[in-house]
């Protein structure tokens, strides 16, 4: 009987083996990773350096591990797993992916800088780890939010508040310049038990304001933000806010502008449901996945505009390579229920100048320059600007100046996350947008940038008008570059296929 068992044990190993066996070698790879938002590796090139050195045959382990089939799903049942044998923080139901809490302003900078490095190139295996370790799950059921860690301080945002400074400097005080610092979801909805595992992020908001010139104008949107704290104004599974967290700080910019604003009677309410954001393949808590969101969404009634885009492709460090020409599109996507992408309803990604003209006739022209935090603001501020430019700091090839006299622009509003406010790396990079030539873009495989007379796969480099390199860690990115002839919506979230999206005529 003994052997009987004992034979059933190892024909039931090896038929579990040969049929991983026969899914590895045989089933199709895996290219793309919904859980991770990133291109999975792919087949090497050959060449006789690589195969001498070595490094030909660590590629191909590197792609088979990789890209194996069905590799979301696997993670998925591993992480449930996780759940079944996880034991609880607390009664609070507390989870922190964390190694210890921070205890210095030196854990509390090594904090703020993984942190911030994993939001800003999501996209990158060592950053998902980053992530991994400073997020705080907390809650249950329905009510379960995952919390991306803060630890930067009150040195931080000087960069930031220098780009504004200089921007206002640069034009003579003839363009009005705003600088809004965006609180995270962390600062209202941690829990007081553990609430020592995340700085608190009003003191490096403060700083930025404190270092703002005399005519640059802060724009106050921690006060209206924590007023309306119950009312979503943060994704529970994203690490974006709610769009209605940017109708509560287009309202506090309008203000602060001076211009016209409109409550939101004045928009069509839309909803995309089952949403799960971007923190589930950052947590890898399976809890996220188990609790989707409304993903809601405003859209302006009783306003004219129309939308103009310039889109970029980007090398593998996310610099711009080229640029299309003008082209027409929607201001805001619309994604079928379940979508992970649904973030991207505005513009459709990042990589991009998007110009709005709009029937408001006040004389009034908005620049916007911002990080992914930005893109829920401008389409509040239809009835109250003419003309919306809205460029990410991460992504610009013209000579700022040129463009601001080119469109008449009247008011420049800068609009960051409080970790990129922190770092002060995409505000460097706007800075050096004040001094760059009209055209400037990357080779596809050099750091370097470069002027072309047209942009064009096939268009060689005219001048080289800077030696500096730009780091892949400056160069972040939270999408993926799009088709030019198709702007749909692509990158960091799920990628969206014909089925998934379609185009909401403006």
């Amino acid at each position: 009987m003994k052997k009987a068992y004992h034979i059933i044990y190892v024909a039931v190993v090896v038929a579990i083996f040969a049929g991983f066996t026969i899914v590895f070698d045989t089933f199709p790879r895996s290219t793309f990773s919904e859980l991770e938002k990133r291109d999975l590796a792919t087949f090497p090139e050959f060449s006789w350096d690589k195969l001498w050195s070595g490094r030909y045959s660590e590629e191909i382990s590197t792609w088979f591990s990789d890209s194996e089939p069905y590799r979301d799903n696997f993670m998925a049942l591993s992480m449930e797993f996780d759940e079944a044998k996880r034991v609880s923080f607390s009664d609070d139901n507390v989870k922190i992916t964390l190694a210890a809490p921070m205890a210095d302003a030196s854990v509390a900078d090594e904090s703020a800088q993984e942190t911030q490095e994993a939001m800003e190139n999501p996209l990158a295996d060592e950053n998902g780890k980053l992530a991994n370790a400073g997020i705080i799950v907390v809650g249950e059921g329905e009510n379960v939010r995952a919390l991306m860690i803060y630890g930067g301080d009150a040195r931080g945002g000087v960069a930031y508040a220098e780009a504004a400074n200089q921007y206002y400097q640069a034009f003579g005080g003839k363009v009005k310049v705003y600088s809004m610092t965006v609180p995270l979801a962390t600062e209202f909805y941690c829990p007081d038990n553990v609430k020592k595992h995340s700085r608190p992020q009003r003191p490096t908001i403060d700083n930025v304001h404190s270092l703002l010139a005399p005519g640059v104008k802060a724009v106050d949107v921690y006060t209206p933000l924590s007023r309306h704290i119950d009312e979503g104004i943060y994704l529970r599974t994203d690490h974006h806010w709610a769009p209605l967290g940017g109708f509560y700080a287009a309202e506090a910019f309008a203000k602060t502008a001076g211009v016209p604003f409109k409550s939101l009677d004045s928009y069509e309410r839309k909803v995309i449901k089952n949403f799960v954001g971007s923190m589930y393949g950052y947590s890898k808590d399976i809890s996220i996945k188990k609790v989707p969101e409304d993903f809601v969404y405003y859209v302006p009634k009783g306003v004219n505009y129309t939308t103009e885009y310039v889109v970029y492709d980007v090398n593998k460090s996310y610099q711009v390579t080229r640029e299309s020409k003008p082209m027409n599109g929607p201001f805001f996507y619309s994604f079928k229920d379940g979508s992970g992408a649904a973030y991207s309803t505005f513009m459709g990604s990042d990589q991009k100048i998007t110009h709005v003209k709009t029937s408001t006739k006040n004389g009034r022209r908005l620049m916007i320059i911002k990080d992914s935090y930005g893109n829920a603001i401008p389409g509040y501020l239809f009835y109250s600007f003419e003309d919306i430019h809205v460029v990410d700091a991460r992504y610009f090839t013209k000579n700022m100046k040129r463009y601001v006299e080119a469109y008449g622009i009247t008011d420049i509003l800068f609009a960051f996350n409080v970790f990129n406010a922190y770092s002060g790396s995409l505000a460097k990079k706007a800075v050096r947008y004040l001094s760059q030539s009209d055209g400037t873009v990357y080779p596809v495989d050099s750091g370097k940038p470069t002027d072309v007379d047209t942009v064009s796969a096939k268009k060689t480099v005219v001048e080289s008008v800077s030696t500096e390199e730009v780091s892949p860690a400056e160069a972040v990115a939270e999408e993926k570059p799009e088709e030019k002839q198709d702007p749909t919506p692509a990158g960091s979230e799920p990628k969206a296929t014909s089925s998934e999206t379609e185009v909401v005529a403006e």
